[in-house]
């Protein structure tokens, strides 16, 4: 029971991060938009840099990126409180019920795994260049979120053991 309780809390947790993030993106919206905006510009990037046709500079394009990472954010917090959901009611099922309700869970740490590689570390970091970036840079805050989902993922993966009672 403890190491379905260590499931069930740590997937809240990222439930809960979302939940926060997607708040503060929506209440404080210009803050992580200068991030954006910065990125997709390639305003900081090395002086002389050969890749500057890549920079996005339309304000409407900017925005519509923004929102779609707010969006991607959304969906994976909605998914992650249906998972939570979905494996507390479990909790006391027998292991194959329960690991039949990861479903949502896996649903959910894959959408923020994608967001984080895809967006962030791929995106952002290769194809806007934002590791030259010394003001502008989420590579290594990106990096930390993808491993600490992977992690979350990973435990979430284990089988549950069976019990002698099922």
């Amino acid at each position: 029971m403890m190491l379905r309780l260590g499931k069930l809390a740590l997937l809240a947790a990222i439930a809960f991060f979302y939940t926060l993030v997607v708040f503060n993106n929506i209440t404080d919206y210009a803050s992580n938009y200068q991030f954006v905006h910065h990125v997709l510009l390639m305003d900081t990037t090395f002086p002389g840099n050969h890749g500057m046709w890549r920079a996005l500079h339309p304000a409407i394009l900017q925005t519509l990126f923004y929102d779609g990472i707010i969006a991607w954010e959304a969906m994976t917090m909605v998914l992650a409180w249906v998972a939570v959901v979905k494996l507390a009611r479990a909790l006391r099922a027998p292991a194959a019920a329960f690991h039949h309700a990861k479903t949502w869970a896996f649903a959910a740490l894959t959408a923020a795994e994608l967001l984080w590689f895809v967006a962030f570390i791929s995106v952002g970091g290769e194809w806007f260049l934002m590791w030259q970036s010394k003001i502008w840079n989420g590579q290594d805050a990106a990096f930390r979120m993808f491993t600490c989902v992977g992690i979350v993922f990973l435990l979430l993966a284990l089988p549950e053991p069976v019990t002698e009672q099922e």
